[in-house]
């Protein structure tokens, strides 16, 4: 955190995920000072032009402009959302050597600039993608966030919480792991309330556990199936990012599943993921430990190794 009272977002990518982004920080007033960094720099000036015109209608008021890598310099947050987006039937680890050349070009200009906040990726497959951003910047781990499961866990909880017929923000669930085809649902910590969720399936009829084995399925395709009908996924994953800047800007402790470097943790070690952590204007202040049982505790390992073997195999 720059240590003034002007809460600046440096966003970096004006395609359809970090204008929803954009849009949402507008709506919600998050921060003071919002600057948009693109390659097309008359595409990041029409974006702030547009943004701009709803100032009027907007709560709090916010200076919005196109800038350059330099405006970096100052910003509490900046937020990459730049790459190029996945196509209809391609995995997020299918993007990796396509993104990872995009960001050698972003970090170095950041580092440049004299930046020293905290970097948030979006860009999928965003546990490497942030693993790259660390190693590229030397920046502390708990400097460095992913949107890793927030959206996953937010998808999680809306069926859930359908199914349950209760308020989504009444289920205290998780998704853990790569923000991809490997991630998990550890249903042991699943909770309604108090009560764990499990227990309320053993009260009910057996469908109960089949349907939990199907949310869990429709959480980890979600982004196929909105791919396949509209080409993209954006809106969910700019109100995520929002509620991890708003946590972060006003040092919140607030616990949200994003990608973080582990030390440790779960008895992994240097690898992004997505995890329960509690975030503050530091960033992340520290990982949740979850009593996961064996059986989580393996696909836990599972998805590292997948990550971990993308990730080995680019040269940095």
């Amino acid at each position: 955190m720059t240590g003034t009272d002007n809460r600046k977002i440096a966003l970096i990518g004006t395609g359809m995920v970090g204008m929803s982004f954009a849009y949402s920080l507008l709506n919600q007033s998050i921060c003071d000072e919002l600057v948009l960094i693109d390659a097309d720099k008359k595409r990041a000036e029409g974006e702030a032009m547009d943004l701009n015109h709803g100032l009027a209608f907007s709560s709090g008021n916010m200076k919005i402009y196109a800038g350059e890598y330099e405006d970096c310099r100052d910003a509490d947050i900046v937020a990459i959302c730049a790459g190029v987006a996945q196509k209809p039937g391609e995995s997020r680890l299918d993007l990796l050597k396509r993104n990872a050349s995009v960001f050698r070009s972003i970090i170095e200009p950041v580092i440049k600039s004299g930046f020293y906040g905290i970097f948030l990726i979006a860009t999928n497959p965003v546990d490497i993608m942030a693993n790259i951003t660390m190693h590229l910047s030397g920046f502390p781990r708990e400097r460095v966030i992913g949107s890793g499961t927030a959206l996953d866990t937010a998808r999680l909880r809306y069926l859930l919480g359908a199914y349950l017929q209760v308020d989504p923000r009444n289920i205290h669930a998780y998704v853990m792991g790569e923000h991809g085809d490997s991630e998990f649902v550890p249903w042991s910590q699943a909770m309604l309330a108090t009560k764990p969720v499990l227990q309320i399936c053993s009260e009910a009829d057996g469908l109960c556990f089949s349907r939990l084995e199907e949310i869990s399925s429709e959480v980890r395709n979600a982004a196929y199936r909105i791919i396949e009908a509209k080409k993209a996924t954006y809106y969910g994953i700019g109100m995520a990012l929002t509620r991890i800047v708003r946590a972060i800007l006003g040092g919140e402790n607030s616990i949200l599943t994003v990608s973080a470097c582990l030390n440790g943790d779960y008895g992994q070690k240097d690898i992004f993921i997505g995890v329960p952590c509690i975030l503050n204007q530091n960033g992340i202040s520290r990982i949740l430990h979850l009593n996961l049982t064996d059986e989580e505790l393996e696909q836990f390992r599972k998805s590292c190794d997948t990550l971990r073997r993308s990730f080995q195999a680019l040269e940095l």
